[in-house]
């Protein structure tokens, strides 16, 4: 039996206290102070990992000033705050053993936009590309681009002074930040332009503005000394740009933006915005090495390029095994006889479409001549100018730092140098030398980056899990230090310094580190404001964080390696997040889209599976051998004891396993994770091991058994369908249903079943079909029957056997086998395993026909792929299921049916687990419907929140309806119904539901179009 995990890291009294004040002045957010929201922001995207007391959401500016407010009591001078958006930094930026103030959850709002005069006021919670959607239609863009901008929040850009592709043009956040709201350590408000009138007297606000100003006129020629005029510069507190030479005035926002949340908290922010170019256009040049590519960089910002990005031989490689290249791999196609070894990718873009055309051609012309010459190193080049072209190369360079992190083995790429910045002249040379230190190391390594801006990421593969391999960080650490001081640059170009604080004092000498320590007092006195972070009060014995602070493997080592490596699912998750994506079309993670709770992401259930993992290891506990014991059960005494002492167990003591197990039970398995996060980050996989584990101490609820054992019920149910449909339909049914089993809106069986309708194919007869001649065999197809459609949605499996007659084939129904995919979603592994294993033999017998076997429901045909060969290993036999499209394509020119021209569109809303393991599948399906002379249009929407019998439980149903309406519900609202098909049973049965309308599956939009 699963052991107790008790152990709690217990909250401060003092800081319980503050928190317990906080809420009787009024305060109207969130304060979480449970372990599993705690440690959902214990991480962020680097190897750091520190434990805070609480996680508290603020609605409004006037909660942010509470907060600070009452800890300025004596009794809460220790009490410390950190602000936290997307959680996107990659030096720890955000994580305090304080408190986490995140303003992602509520204070996400575009406030105002001013089209006449280009700018916005948004509050900080806002996403990048959130805001680009909201000011898109008034032809503008808020500029500053990076590789995060799907989940990055502006306060998070404001604090780091995010940059980006394009930045030798379009510049820095800082560039286009007019006024900020800022809350100091005091409470007192200020907004920096003076629109709201002067700060208070007595107040911080107040002490900062008059400091800030001294410091900066006092030490101006110190400050321009030491600051050089790189593109990329990031100190901290900006007091270069803070002070105008020409009007002589005070800027307080350029001290505050890159300032890390160590002064004062943003709330709002007004900001200017960039006209979108009318014409962009894109050159991707290849060559035979990396240094190349580096080398001729300097070429291509003489050309007048809006920006030079480039990309290394073991990122593309990485790419390559990614679902990402799919959507590029034409733009980046391979030089016969060459090795691409690197690229840049030279984007130009104005609002003159001639003079944009005209710099292209110029550069193309000198390609040409380097490639006739076999000149710098190039070997290709190809030049898009579509919009939607130039996006998916950006997207795929944009995924690159999370394919770094998904590179095999236990050594991982590590940021911790990544975002050097030294002059572009410099950057070849600088690179060769810092390639040559990472050699002598043998370390494996990708680069990629902003070679206009001399900024490039380079993240060393290393086991911070090791400690060995962690003492090894700190001594490239160090080394890298001196290295970007020899080219004139500095450690910390783009990304922030965080943990990598400590190397401030030694940058900037003992004067000017002084005077930042200045501004902090004025700013923040008593320290409360992200502690350590950049410099620490004057007067303070406060130290400041290190580069060796505590990381996650410090946590990870503490877990088995066999264990390890056997929820590596869970383990390599690097904290990227993507799995925050802002974009409601996008599949992954709908839990995390609808509730803005951390906890429910990938990220979050795989930190909360570590940490159990952990807690279990340290009880003693042989993980894997008490999973094999699992699966196989005893039929020992002590077995019908456990059994006993399960069933009687109830949830009413504190158990860290009810904290995962809460995150897990709002998990929908759609499976989006495994493959769209970069990492492959597969949660319905540990998910079901968890549950298996998790029950063999705790009850399962009712509707666990039900979902379980419903592939056995229904052939008996569908004998009796009249009389099962009249129950289920039935009032006071229905009521009980939702009371004691906690199931709703359950469907009703098909009338008449499958089995009495006039299915028109043959029966299946294995003797018959073997006596046949090979070629006489391929006329057949093979039907394999899912409980979804066999048994609720017959027509679709009827219509598919006429769409196979009408296309020459003999459709042949195989006797229902179960399935078993929602023993595995509920964590019923062992049922599982024997459900996998009777339905696999049966299946490896019928593939011995070779004649092709089809499944219309795309989650039941790649479960026999998936969660199969994971649960069987080589048992599960070489048989295949195909989907219906996968079938269809390569047998096109077999099918002779007659061409229909069909003028209006059919629209394809595609189920989420099959675009993602089958990216291609939507494409496919257009090449179909266009063979028959249809039109097809893919819709881009995430999951539909039913997800299998999710969206029937009575806790998820308002989560489940919730999804819905992020991308199904308004995509549905513009098109016509009769013309929207959906793959999946379970999205066209949560339609519905809730639409009351009923859509086609694409094969029998098919069988329409077939039968004109």
């Amino acid at each position: 039996m699963l052991p107790r995990l008790q152990t709690q890291s217990d909250v401060d009294p003092t800081v319980q206290d503050f928190l317990n004040d906080l809420k009787k002045v009024g305060f109207s957010g969130d304060i979480e102070t449970q372990y599993s929201s705690r440690l959902a922001v214990a991480t962020d995207n680097s190897v750091y990992q520190q434990l805070p007391q609480a996680v508290v959401h603020p609605k409004t500016t006037q909660d942010v000033s509470l907060i600070t407010k009452v800890s300025s009591k004596p009794s809460y001078l220790d009490v410390t705050f950190s602000p936290r958006g997307g959680g996107t930094g990659t030096n720890g930026q955000s994580l305090t053993k304080g408190i986490v103030v995140d303003l992602s959850r509520y204070m996400n709002q575009v406030l105002e936009i001013n089209e006449q005069e280009g700018w916005v006021r948004v509050q900080s919670g806002v996403i990048k590309d959130q805001l680009n959607q909201a000011v898109k239609p008034y032809g503008y863009f808020f500029s500053p681009d990076l590789s995060t901008s799907n989940r990055a929040t502006l306060g998070g850009m404001i604090n780091t002074d995010a940059s980006g592709q394009g930045s030798l043009k379009y510049g820095k956040t800082s560039d286009h930040v007019l006024s900020l709201q800022a809350v100091f350590a005091d409470g007192s408000i200020f907004e920096t332009d003076g629109s709201r009138g002067e700060p208070q007297q007595n107040t911080f606000a107040c002490k900062a503005v008059e400091t800030a100003e001294k410091v900066c006129r006092e030490n101006r020629q110190d400050i321009l000394d030491k600051f050089p005029p790189l593109n990329r510069f990031l100190t901290g507190y900006d007091l270069k740009n803070a002070l105008d030479d020409k009007s002589q005035s005070l800027d307080l926002a350029r001290i505050l933006c890159g300032s890390e949340g160590s002064l004062a908290f943003i709330t709002e922010a007004k900001l200017n915005l960039t006209p979108i170019p009318k014409v962009r256009m894109l050159v991707n040049v290849k060559y035979n090495s990396f240094d190349a590519a580096l080398r001729n960089a300097p070429f291509m910002v003489e050309a007048k390029a809006l920006s030079v990005e480039t990309v290394d031989s073991n990122v593309l490689n990485l790419a390559k095994q990614d679902i990402v290249w799919h959507t590029v791999s034409d733009l980046l196609t391979e030089v016969p006889n060459q090795e691409m070894l690197g690229i840049n990718m030279v984007e130009f873009a104005g609002q003159n479409e001639s003079e944009v055309e005209a710099q292209v051609s110029e550069l193309v012309d000198k390609l040409e001549s380097m490639l006739e010459a076999k000149q710098a190193g190039v070997i290709g080049f190809q030049v898009c100018n579509d919009l939607e072209s130039i996006n998916r190369i950006y997207n795929m360079r944009k995924k690159a730092v999370g394919l770094l992190g998904a590179a095999k083995g236990r050594a991982k790429p590590v940021a911790f140098a990544e975002d050097t910045c030294v002059p572009p002249e410099n950057l070849a040379d600088f690179i060769a030398e810092f390639r040559e230190l990472l050699d002598s190391k043998n370390l494996k390594y990708g680069m990629f980056g902003h070679v206009d801006a001399g900024v490039l990421h380079v993240r060393p593969a290393l086991d911070i899990c090791d400690p060995k391999q962690e003492s090894l960080m700190h001594e490239i650490s160090d080394q890298v230090v001196k290295l970007v001081s020899k080219y004139g640059g500095l450690m910390w170009g783009e990304h922030g310094k965080g943990f990598r604080s400590e190397y401030g004092p030694e940058f900037f000498g003992p004067k000017l580190f002084t005077e930042l320590r200045r501004v902090k007092t004025a700013f923040d006195p008593l320290n409360k404001m992200n502690p350590g972070k950049i410099c620490t009060p004057l007067d303070s014995e406060a130290e400041l964080v290190r580069v060796t602070d505590t990381k996650r493997g410090f946590y990870d080592r503490q877990i088995d390696v066999a264990v390890r490596d056997s929820f590596k699912q869970a383990m390599e998750c690097n904290g990227n997040g993507l799995c925050f994506n802002y974009d409601t079309s996008s599949p992954m993670c709908p839990s995390m889209k609808v509730t803005y709770d951390r906890r429910h992401s990938p990220k979050g259930r795989a930190g909360l599976v570590r940490e159990w993992l952990r807690q279990l290891s340290e009880k003693g506990v042989d993980i894997l051998d008490f999973e094999h014991q699992s699966l196989n059960p005893s039929s020992s005494l002590k077995a019908l004891v456990d059994k006993l002492r399960h069933t009687a167990n109830k949830r009413h003591e504190y158990d860290f396993s009810h904290e995962v197990y809460e995150a897990m039970n709002g998990c929908l398995a759609c499976k989006a994770c495994a493959t769209q996060c970069p990492i492959k980050v597969d949660v319905p996989s540990f998910r079901a091991r968890f549950l298996n584990l998790y029950h063999t101490r705790y009850q399962r609820p009712a509707k666990d058994y039900l979902v379980s054992n419903i592939e056995t019920m229904l052939p008996w149910m569908a004998k009796v369908p009249n009389v099962v449909n009249a129950a289920v339909n039935n009032s006071l049914v229905k009521s009980l249903t939702a009371k004691t089993v906690g199931y709703v809106d359950a469907p009703l069986l098909s009338t008449p079943t499958l089995s009495k309708r006039q299915v028109v194919s043959t029966d299946f007869n294995m003797d018959m079909l073997v006596t046949l001649p090979e070629a006489e065999r391929q006329e057949y197809v093979l039907i394999v029957q899912d409980p979804f459609t066999s048994y609720y949605d017959a027509q679709v499996v009827e219509d598919f056997t006429h769409l196979a007659l009408k296309l020459g084939k003999k459709p042949v129904l195989l006797p229902f086998k179960p399935n078993g995919k929602a023993q595995h979603i509920k964590g019923f592994l062992a049922k599982f395993a024997a459900t996998a294993k009777s339905t696999a033999e049966f299946l490896s017998q019928v593939a011995a026909l070779n004649i092709p076997m089809v499944g219309v429901d795309p989650a039941m045909v790649l479960c026999y792929r998936d969660e199969y060969q994971e649960i069987l290993g080589e048992s599960r036999g070489k048989f295949q299921v195909l989907n219906v499209h996968e079938w269809m394509l390569p047998r096109l020119e077999e099918f002779n049916a007659t061409k229909s021209e069909q003028e209006e569109p059919w629209y394809l809303l595609a189920h989420c687990t099959e675009k993602t393991k089958m990216p291609n599948s939507e494409k496919e399906w257009g090449t179909i419907f266009n063979h028959f002379g249809a039109k097809l249009q893919s819709v881009p929407v995430g999951c539909c929140g039913m997800a299998g019998t999710f969206g029937h439980e009575v806790d998820k149903l308002e989560m489940s309806k919730n999804i819905f309406e992020l991308s199904w519900k308004p995509s549905l609202g513009k098109l016509p119904k009769d013309r929207c098909m959906a793959t999946g049973y379970s999205c066209r049965s949560q339609v519905k539901r809730f639409e009351k309308e009923t859509l086609s599956h694409p094969l029998q939009a098919l069988l329409a179009v077939v039968s004109q």
